[in-house]
């Protein structure tokens, strides 16, 4: 009998094996390449008790730009895809828009004429379409659009454009410790229309670029309305800056994908102590899109330069991710 049960327990063992082992490996959708190999010995060496390298759990902070870093950035912005769908959608509260650029060229589909008022025509874009409207107005009306918008490439809703390695990554630092935030150019109430659902990562641990607001009382009923007034440029410098500010701890990890990141990644790496800085390059026209030094959206030149010096890790996509998209339906499609 005895034998028997011994039996019995060495086939569960057996039985439990390739799950136990598919549970215990970090990063599965991950080549066991340069750039795993740098994550997982980093995260084993700041969380080895007693280690040289040890940090304590409270300052096990990881920061992540959004856009190109944790979902796909191309053809456009997916924010500036809402925006513009927002410009459609409130055409008929604003006939002016019908002559008055950039808004004529949104509504008329002119690509040439859109691109002809820059940056310029782009935050007037921002400016009509977030705000003027309370905060959870504006969060209400982004769920809204990625409920239903999808991509012009996949056909799949935006929020399923993510990159299931960074999902995966996400989850091994909060699994070790890590307390996870995105710090991002865009808009800081588009982002948490989305983040906790999407990435795990809770509204107040989610920083952008912010508008001004002012705390309004309509007889009794209280919001937040949001102002077309930009107050803080969560990009470039403005990261570090928001960092020391709202965080008030410099990260041990940061990650982005673009010069947009470079600042955060140097204030990162220049912090005493065992630190971590990567670069997502988009390398895999195939299974996503390819391009960094002349790229009008996400512009990685200046940044791998100094990565290259510095020997932060560059994550090539095409090389060393089995998969890219969670809906991919097997991996190294």
């Amino acid at each position: 009998m005895q034998r028997l049960s011994r039996l019995y327990g060495l086939f569960a063992l057996l039985m439990l094996a390739p799950l136990l082992g598919v549970a215990a490996e970090p990063l599965p959708s991950w080549y066991d390449g340069a750039s795993r190999q740098a994550i997982v010995r980093f995260v084993t060496a700041v969380t080895e008790v007693g280690g040289k390298d040890y940090v304590a759990q409270p300052e096990r902070i990881a920061v992540f730009d959004n856009d190109g870093t944790l979902w796909s950035e191309q053809p456009m912005y997916f924010e500036v895809l809402f925006a513009l769908d927002e410009v459609r959608r409130l055409a008929p509260q604003h006939p002016e828009w019908k002559t008055q650029q950039p808004f004529k060229a949104v509504l008329a589909g002119d690509q040439k004429a859109l691109a002809a008022t820059g940056m310029d025509g782009l935050l007037k874009i921002v400016a009509a379409t977030h705000s003027d409207v309370s905060t959870e107005q504006f969060i209400a009306r982004t769920r809204q659009w990625l409920a239903s918008a999808v991509h012009p490439k996949t056909g799949k809703p935006y929020t399923e454009m993510v990159f299931q390695p960074m999902l995966e990554l996400l989850d091994y630092l909060r699994a070790n410790g890590f307390k996870t935030y995105i710090v991002s150019g865009g808009e800081v109430a588009f982002m948490r229309a989305f983040a906790e659902e999407v990435y795990g990562i809770p509204p107040e641990q989610v920083i952008g670029t912010t508008l001004e607001a002012r705390f309004q009382d309509t007889g009794g009923k209280y919001s937040i309305v949001r102002s077309p007034k930009l107050l803080h440029n969560d990009d470039g410098p403005g990261k570090p800056v928001s960092i020391d500010s709202i965080i008030g701890r410099r990260p041990i990890l940061a990650f982005g994908n673009s010069d947009g990141d470079l600042q955060m990644l140097q204030w990162t790496t220049a912090g005493n102590g065992l630190r971590f800085a990567g670069l997502v390059h988009h390398t895999d026209a195939r299974r996503e899109w390819a391009y960094d030094r002349q790229s009008k959206v996400g512009r990685l030149d200046k940044a791998l330069t100094a990565a290259r010096d510095n020997g932060w890790t560059v994550v090539d996509m095409a090389r060393e991710w089995q998969r890219i998209y969670p809906f991919d339906s097997n991996k190294d499609q």
